[in-house]
């Protein structure tokens, strides 16, 4: 019996290994091994398998949005959005962050990605309410909407394969300005969509995805994170209280003087020690692996020894 009796450690190593599987398992599209397993996506796996296995929609890339009927609403009201999406564009205010405060999506503003939020996980942005208030107005109305924005993905643009690392909620596109075009699209989990004006699309977020606007014309989209569903009341309850403490903590700004979430306060000045990262990779690449490797096994041997 004594040689099956484990360590607490351990057993939170063998649930971070088996959950870190059950993640990459998932799907048709995979990342190679050493890249899923070293993924920050990791971080989060024992919580997003959770999500999984109590999920009330179905384990499939794509989701019918007519099983959502309280989003019905921004279908029907898709050109009054669209009008407030347009002005806010024309003024320049769906542009990438002036700085490194967007963990989230820092590495889409490269390739030529553009936001503006209206809502972002119980922070309500005064910019938003002020420059587009008849949108906020109807989110506001959807209490599952737990995030929003207007995406923009300009010509040429495009998001390199990826997954999201929090799987407590569903992605909903809503199509404002597109070039209704199969040369602007999204592909999850090996599936195509190409966004058309006034239809709406859902996928999960966290099988691996990548975009592309190969046309002349831009993209803008309306962007929401909707409360996945869940079967049993605790797990509904212990994701809400997930999202308010950690994705509230990602909150950003579309103006100065909107206030910053502590992840994005730290990712600041995490920021600086990647850049200086990455200067060591360009001049010495083998440097650059071993001291990653080291950190990583360090971090591991001072949770789990």
């Amino acid at each position: 019996m004594e040689a099956w009796t484990l360590a607490p450690r351990h057993w939170v190593l063998i649930i971070f290994i088996a959950s870190a599987l059950y993640v990459h398992l998932r799907g048709k599209v995979r990342f190679g091994l050493v890249r899923a397993l070293t993924d920050f996506t990791v971080l989060l796996a024992p919580f997003n398998a959770l999500m999984y296995l109590f999920s009330r929609a179905p384990a499939t890339a794509y989701l019918d949005p007519k099983r959502f009927r309280e989003l019905e609403v921004l279908q029907q009201n898709w050109q009054v959005i669209r009008d407030e999406a347009l002005k806010l564009n024309d003024e320049g205010h769906i542009k990438a962050a002036s700085t490194y405060n967007d963990i989230g999506f820092n590495s889409f503003f490269r390739t030529g990605w553009k936001r503006f939020y209206l809502k972002w996980y119980g922070n309500d942005l005064a910019s938003a309410r002020a420059l587009c208030p008849k949108t906020v107005e109807l989110l506001a109305g959807i209490p599952t909407v737990k995030a929003a924005m207007f995406a923009s993905l300009p010509p040429g643009s495009r998001l390199v394969r990826h997954r999201d690392p929090y799987a407590g909620s569903l992605r909903y596109h809503l199509g404002l300005v597109t070039p209704n075009s199969p040369a602007c699209y999204i592909e999850v989990d090996g599936q195509r969509y190409h966004w058309k004006d006034g239809e709406a699309v859902m996928f999960d977020e966290t099988y691996i995805h990548h975009a592309e606007n190969t046309t002349d014309h831009q993209r803008v989209i309306l962007f929401c994170d909707v409360e996945r569903p869940l079967y049993l009341a605790p797990l509904r309850w212990f994701n809400r209280l997930f999202a308010r403490v950690v994705m509230t903590a990602s909150a950003t700004q579309n103006v100065e003087g909107e206030p910053v979430g502590a992840l994005n306060k730290f990712f600041f000045h995490f920021y600086k020690v990647r850049a200086s990262a990455k200067e060591l990779k360009a001049k010495n690449r083998t440097a650059y692996y071993v001291g990653k490797w080291a950190l990583i096994i360090g971090v591991l041997f001072a949770i789990f020894y």
